[in-house]
This record gives structure tokens, C-alpha cells and sequence, in this order.
């Protein structure tokens, strides 16, 4: 049997009004703010070619090839039909039309003009239109089609559309101040000028969607819903059915072929997962015909959205609900007659009621491949997964919220802290969010997105419930994330950041060390932040060690508890200063979990590390290389270690060594436990540790002749296992400098009463003499290798010898170091 035109409606739009609460748009929030921004008019769709978006009450094209990218969901295609038939099973309509509908409506389906026979030529068969009386119900052959057109064949941007919206806006605001309220003048007006059935249609829509308010206080039955044309167009507001209505009436004027549709919708009072099995439908729509093709449209939702906390309504427009696609109109939408879905199969309301709302950003955003399909989701060994794709880079971030009962949903206990009950990780071109409840109970759980480069608030895109029967066992606390995702953030390469040898976003953390090592693609610093739920952030701050190398990034971290870490790293352009306005952006988020063995509170790195621990970009700019040490950290078993390098430019260097305890006495205390040897090219930085414990070497170099200060190269973190104290070097002189060489005695405390052998290489003297207290001298003499050499005696303790050298053979001599002749202290 071929379908027929449906010229009556499903039920009544007018008997919806008086009958049942109309259910309002949802107000789809953002993150982060408890109120939306009221947008004004959106960007403006464009149309492409008008003779290819002409839009008569023809057939489709029966040659017309699908795209290759078009996408099913749950195997559901859109109907084939230009005209839906009346299912056998679906409800039979049970209340009588809006008024004037019965005598009027074939004004809403066939124009004037098609009123005398047309013939279309569709897969080589010829198609006739018949005249029809007014009143009578027309048949139409059915059409054979390979596909039904979508709302991209008709226009590729919204875009397309600025002049005909902006005229609607302009004629309406004229309109209203010169207060016309008929239907037949306002519609002439606002599509004046359009040249296609689609332009006009989108003319009507806009108007809408701008001029009429939703009747927030008829809805909550405070004052008395209006639904005709008249009443809402008197008062400027309506509730859903007077959108539709006046929608149908209009698109009457023009000979635009319309139809009220009547359903349930996932409006702003639904819970998900509630019966509709003997609910009266609560909401209104049209169907409208183009190109001889039904679609959908919604310009009460399409208008803005219903806060129900202020009971307001705030506009919005929303250009997704112009056209929806059926596959995704159905997500919200379902109407009385299954015919009206435009789906092949049609949804079962079971279905509908199961159905996790996308919502219209979902799609905007271009997001798919939502799993699960259902809005319930019931935990497995006390965990849950939902997981979605995308075609361009994008953010996400989500709301965990319990439930404190069922009869007051909304209504929820303390959730400080849920949302680390989440996590959340980006793959190849899509993302997974984990969900472990910490106890038995029902969660709601939001998920929210937008553009990864988009300064705007993220829109909710979906939202499910989380059953959690049994918790398998009792929860570690996780440290909340505020940037959301675990991982590689989806932005880290553009940031410079090419990748990590962590390939999972959870790492088992092995006798309390762990390293992290980002590849980068462009010299970049780094700042990490570690944080516990029970950790100090003082402490936290002692438990990392970062190193920046021109290609590589590398963390060090200690763990001082057992438990989970959340591991961030913070990344800049390494040669663009703060000052220049460049701020450090997360690059990674990595939860660590420590079970096992952690470091002791006298194994912790020392607090104020600089940036760069080991030689790396800094050095190499200063022209620093060839170092002997290239990792971060130096253990030593023997109280001492030497640091080599070349030092090509000659760099005068300066050795800083110090340890937490000595913070609140003199650097000089372990001043004299460094000392610096430069030959040729090649500077030497020797260090003798007073005792075990951990230390901070900072290495600064003087990089222009002109300036006093010295620059920050690297900080090396040495470990001494040794308990016999290592002695302090002499006191040393500017003037000891390049060349410079101290062989003998390697230790600035001597004792007395002894004889010391002294071995130095000073290239430019004449003299070396090592002078006492008293004066006494004793003279060092030129072995023929450029070591100068004697055997001096140390005399009685306390006093101290001076190393001194000239470069001309009479006068003074300059003081190029001291020795301290004293007794040590037992142990030492």
C-alpha cells in the first residue's frame, strides 16, 4: 500500500495545552558556572547555490548517492519515505485537531500552485500530482529513493543564512514596536526577499526562535499556558505547543507543507530512566516538507532554555534544533505516532526511556561513538566506563555528584571530592572516562567538552547514572585532578611535547623512586607539582627533581608515602621568559601508586632546586659540555667527588654547596668544602662532604665580561654514604685562576708540628713562597715541569700559612690561598 499524505494531526496540539504540562527546553549547563551567558543571534548559516537548495514539493532526486562518511547509529537509518505512513501499531490519535486544522490543513501540504498536475521525473517513472479538495485527504504514490537527504545536501553551513536571518530579526523587531500581530502580515514581512522554500521556512524559524519567549509561569500553572497563534503572538510567549502551532499556521501563509507533532521529550523535569508507558505526552513539534521529504524542527527548544532553580526563561538560540537529523532528534523526541521519527526501524519507547541524552552540543561538537548506549550503568567490580569519539582535538571534564534518594534526586549530600572518584584519559581520536564509586549508592555522573582551542565554558554533552551495588574493596584516595584528564594532555604536542616513555597513565611506583621522561620536539622548561592527599606540599616540593635538556625533559620523583600521587607537568617555550607573557600550560597528569617501600624523610631531595638538576640546555647555551657527570644526581661512598667540563668560553664558575640543616647558620660553613681548578679549557669542581646526607650543588657561571652576577647553569643533588668527614679546602683568592693547579696538600686543615710536602703549578710566577704567622718563609722551588715544590713544617697550632706568589722576581707577593694549621677534632 502506497503511504498517505498525513493530514490530520497525531493529537490534538490544542488539547495538549489544556490537558498536560508542556515540557519546557532543558537548559544544557556549562562547567564551572551555575548560570549560561545569554548568547544573542549566532553566527549565520550560508547558502550555498540557490538553484541547488531550492526546495519545491517534489520528489527527491532517485539518483542521489550517500555520502561515504555517513555514520549509523544503533544500526537505525532514516526513512526512505518522503511521507511517513501511520504505523498499524502506533497509537490512533485520540483528541480532535487544533481549531481550523480539519478545513485548513492540505494549505499545509500542497501550495496553490500544485494544486494543478505536476509531473516529476523519479527513476524514470513519472509521477502525478491530483488536485485535491479542501478538506479531503490526498494520496501520494510513493517515491522509491536510495537515501533521504540530510541537513548537510541542503545547506553545508549555517552560515549560509545571515541575509535571510538578518532580515527576520530586522522586520520582526519593526514588527513588535509597531505591535502587528497578525499571523498573515508578520509572515509576509519576515520573509520577504527569501528565494527558496528553505530560506522562507528558516525565515519563520528564526523569527520564532527570537520573538517568542517560553511561558515559564504558564507552564508551572501560574497563570493560564497559551497555545493559539493569536494569543502567543498578543503576549510574545508561549508554551511548547503554541510554538508549534503558530510554526504550522505560518508555514500555512507560504504553502510550506507542515505538520504538529506531539510526544515526550527529555525536557527540563525528566529523570532519566523514568516510565513513559502511561504518561501524556508533554511536548510539541513540527514536521515540515522539503524537496518532498519530511524533517524535523523544534523552535521551542530552538528558542532557549527553562532555570528552573529562578524559574526564567533565558534565551538561547540553538540552531541544532533546526533539521535535527532523526537519529539524533530522537535522542531527546519521541513522538505519539512512530511515524514521525523518519526512522527505519523505528525506536521502541523502551528504548527512548533507556536512551542516554545527547545533548545538542554532542553533536555540534561532532562527537560519537557513545558507549554505553544506555543512561544506566551498573558498576563492574565496583567500576564504570564511558567512553566517546571525536574528529577534532577536544577537552573534556566531568561531574560526579550521589544521589542522597530517589525522591529527591537533585537533592545531594557532601560531594566535595567525588570528581578524584573519576578517570578520565584521551586515546587516538577519543576518550575514556573510569568511574570507581567510593561506596554503594547511585551516582550521577556529567560529562562536559568544547574545543580544544575554544575559550569558552564546556557544554554538557551527556549525562548517566552510575549504580554501584558493592564496592570490591575500600578505595586509596586519589588526588583530585582539576585538569580533568590522566595522561598526555591532547594538546601536549602542540605544546612541544612529541611524547613519554610512561605509556600508561598509571604507574606502580618501585621502592618509592620513579622517572618520568618527556621527548620534545623544540627546547622547552618544565615544572612539576606532586600532590597526596596526606603530603605537605613543603615536603611534596622536596620529593622532585627536574632535568630540561634540549630534547628531552626529565622528572625525578620520591615517594615518602604509600598511596596514590598525582604527577603534573607544566610546560613553556624554554627562550620565552614570564615576562614576555608566557604562562606554563599543563602538558601531563600521571597518577602514581606507591605500595610498597618508600624513602625515608633524610632520603628527600633538598628543598629549592632550581628548575634544571644536571647539565642540560642551560649549559649548553652558557657553552658548557663534556660532562662527566650528565645525570642529575652524584652518590659517593668516599665523602668526595670531582665534576669535570669544558669550559670553551672561559667562564669564570662559581660552586655554591649546601644542605638543609646549614640553612640557618653562615653559607661559609660549607663554603670551603668546594674548590675549582681551571686548566685549559677545562674547569674541575672538586667537593669534600663534611658528613653523610644529602646535598645541593648549585653550579653558576659569569657569561658576559660586562656583567657582575653570575648565572644559574644546573644544580647537581650529591649523595654521601660516607661517615668519615671529609676536610675543607683552603681558603681561596681571586687571583687563583686560570692555570692555576694545587696538587699537594689536597685539604685546607693541617696538622701541627708536621712536616707537608706542597706541590702547585702557578704558570705566570716568578716566586711561590709559603709565609707564616711570624713571617717566616718558606721558598718553593721549580722542579723543571711547572710544579713548584718544597717541604714546609706546620709549626705550633693555632695559626695559618699563606700560599703566595709574584710574577716578577723583587717586591710584594700576592696571597693566593690559606691553610689552617689546627688539631682535629676526634672522629675526624
Amino acid at each position: 500500500m502506497k503511504p498517505r499524505i498525513p493530514l490530520e494531526s497525531p493529537l490534538s496540539i490544542a488539547a495538549l495545552g489544556s490537558e498536560t504540562r508542556c515540557s519546557p527546553p532543558r537548559r544544557e549547563e556549562k562547567h564551572g558556572s551555575r548560570r549560561r551567558a545569554v548568547e544573542g543571534l549566532p553566527l549565520l548559516f550560508h547558502i550555498g547555490d540557490p538553484e541547488r537548495t531550492s526546495v519545491h514539493h517534489q520528489a527527491v532526486n532517485a539518483g542521489y548517492s550517500p555520502d561515504s562518511d555517513e555514520e549509523e547509529d544503533d544500526n537505525r537509518t532514516n526513512s526512505s519515505s518522503t511521507i511517513p505512513a501511520r504505523s498499524e501499531t502506533a497509537p490512533a490519535a485520540k483528541r480532535r485537531l487544533s481549531p481550523g486544522s480539519e478545513t485548513e490543513i492540505s494549505d499545509a501540504v500542497l501550495k496553490k500552485s500544485a494544486l494543478r498536475k505536476e509531473t516529476t521525473e523519479v527513476d524514470g517513472a513519472a509521477v502525478q500530482r491530483s488536485n485535491s479538495q479542501r478538506g479531503q485527504r490526498t494520496t501520494t504514490p510513493a517515491v522509491a529513493v536510495k537515501r533521504r537527504r540530510r541537513r548537510k545536501d541542503l545547506f553545508t553551513s549555517t552560515e549560509v543564512f545571515h541575509r535571510v536571518d538578518a532580515h527576520a530579526v530586522r522586520a520582526g523587531a519593526e514588527l513588535k514596536q509597531k505591535r502587528v500581530y497578525d499571523v498573515k502580515r508578520i509572515t509576509q514581512s519576515i520573509t520577504q526577499g527569501t528565494r527558496t522554500e528553505l530560506e522562507t521556512l528558516r525565515a519563520i524559524w528564526v523569527w520564532l526562535c527570537h520573538y517568542i519567549e517560553y511561558d515559564v509561569s504558564g507552564y508551572l500553572g501560574q497563570t493560564q499556558m497559551l497555545c493559539t497563534p493569536e494569543e502567543v503572538i498578543a503576549a510574545g510567549k508561549g508554551v511548547c505547543c503554541g510554538y508549534s502551532s503558530l510554526c504550522l499556521q505560518m508555514c500555512r501563509e507560504v504553502g510550506i507543507g507542515c505538520q504538529e507533532v506531539s510526544g515526550h521529550s527529555k525536557g527540563v523535569e525528566h529523570r532519566p530512566g523514568q516510565s513513559l508507558r502511561n504518561a501524556k505526552p508533554g511536548h510539541a513539534w513540527n514536521a515540515v516538507l522539503l524537496a518532498g521529504q519530511w524533517f524535523l524542527i523544534d523552535s521551542c527548544w530552538g528558542a532557549g532554555t527553562v532555570d528552573m532553580e529562578r524559574k526564567i526563561f533565558e534565551k538561547r538560540f540553538n540552531d541544532f534544533y533546526f533539521l535535527t537529523e532523526p537519529e539524533e532528534f530522537i535522542d531527546s523526541h519521541f513522538p505519539v505516532e512512530e511515524r514521525w521519527q523518519l526512522l527505519e526501524p523505528p525506536m521502541t519507547l523502551e528504548e527512548f526511556e533507556k536512551r542516554v541524552e545527547r545533548t545538542a552540543a554532542f553533536y555540534t561538537m561532532g562527537l560519537s561513538r557513545l558507549q554505553p548506549q544506555h543512561h544506566k550503568v551498573v558498576t563492574v567490580d565496583g567500576e564504570a566506563n564511558v567512553s566517546m569519539g571525536f574528529s577534532r582535538p577536544m577537552k573534556f571534564t566531568y561531574k560526579i555528584s550521589q544521589q542522597q534518594n530517589l525522591q529527591h534526586r537533585h537533592s545531594k549530600n557532601s560531594n566535595s571530592g567525588l570528581n578524584s572518584h573519576g578517570f578520565l584519559t584521551y586515546s587516538d581520536r577519543g576518550m575514556n572516562l573510569k568511574i570507581r564509586p567510593p561506596s554503594s549508592g547511585t551516582y550521577d555522573v556529567e560529562v562536559f567538552a568544547s574545543p580544544e582551542l575554544a575559550a569558552t565554558t564546556l557544554s554538557l554533552v551527556c549525562s548517566f547514572t552510575v549504580e554501584c551495588p558493592t564496592t570490591t574493596r575500600a578505595r586509596e584516595a586519589i588526588p583530585d585532578n582539576p585538569f580533568s584528564s590522566w595522561g598526555m594532555q591532547p594538546k601536549a604536542g602542540s605544546l612541544g611535547v612529541a611524547g613519554s616513555d610512561q605509556r600508561s597513565e598509571v604507574a606502580e611506583v618501585e621502592a618509592g623512586v620513579f622517572e618520568l621522561v618527556l621527548n620534545t620536539s623544540r627546547s622547552l622548561t618544565v615544572v612539576a607539582k606532586l600532590v597526596h592527599p596526606e603530603l605537605e606540599p613543603a615536603v611534596a616540593e622536596r620529593c622532585l627533581a627536574t632535568q630540561i635538556q634540549p630534547r628531552r625533559l626529565t622528572c625525578h620523583v620520591l615517594c615518602p608515602l604509600r598511596g596514590f600521587y598525582r604527577l603534573s607537568l607544566f610546560v613553556r617555550d624554554y627562550n620565552v621568559s614570564k615576562n614576555a607573557g608566557a604562562k606554563l600550560q599543563n602538558a601531563a597528569n600521571y597518577l602514581l601508586h606507591c605500595q610498597g617501600k618508600v624513602v625515608g624523610a633524610d632520603e628527600l631531595f633538598p628543598s629549592n632546586l632550581c628548575s634544571s638538576c644536571g647539565p642540560g640546555t642551560c649549559a649548553e647555551e652558557a657553552g658548557l659540555s663534556g660532562f662527566n657527570h650528565t645525570g642529575a644526581f652524584i652518590s659517593t661512598r668516599q665523602g668526595k667527588c670531582d665534576i669535570t667540563f669544558r669550559n670553551q668560553q672561559e667562564l669564570e664558575i662559581l660552586a655554591v654547596l649546601e644542605r638543609d640543616e646549614n640553612k640557618t647558620r653562615t653559607t661559609s660553613s660549607l663554603e670551603r668544602h668546594t674548590f675549582i681548578a681551571y686548566g685549559d679549557s677545562k674547569v674541575t669542581v672538586s667537593v669534600s662532604l663534611p658528613k653523610p646526607g644529602v646535598y645541593r650543588l648549585e653550579l653558576y657561571a659569569k657569561t658576559s665580561p660586562e656583567d657582575n652576577e653570575f648565572s644559574p647553569v644546573c644544580d647537581f643533588v650529591v649523595r654521601n654514604s660516607c661517615t668519615r668527614p671529609g676536610p675543607p679546602f683552603p681558603h681561596v683568592y681571586s687571583i687563583w685562576g686560570k692555570g692555576c693547579e694545587l696538587l699537594e696538600p689536597r685539604t685546607g686543615l693541617l696538622e701541627p708540628l708536621s712536616q707537608v710536602r706542597f706541590r702547585v703549578r702557578v704558570p705566570w710566577a716568578r716566586r711561590v713562597s709559603i709565609i707564616a704567622e711570624a713571617g717566616e718563609r718558606t721558598q718553593l722551588e721549580p722542579n723543571g715541569s711547572g710544579v713548584w715544590e718544597a717541604d714546609v713544617s706546620t709549626g705550633r697550632a693555632p695559626h695559618k700559612l699563606e700560599l703566595a706568589a709574584s710574577s716578577e722576581e723583587s717586591g710584594s707577593m700576592d696571597i693566593m690561598m690559606t691553610f689552617d694549621v689546627t688539631r682535629r677534632k676526634t672522629g675526624e
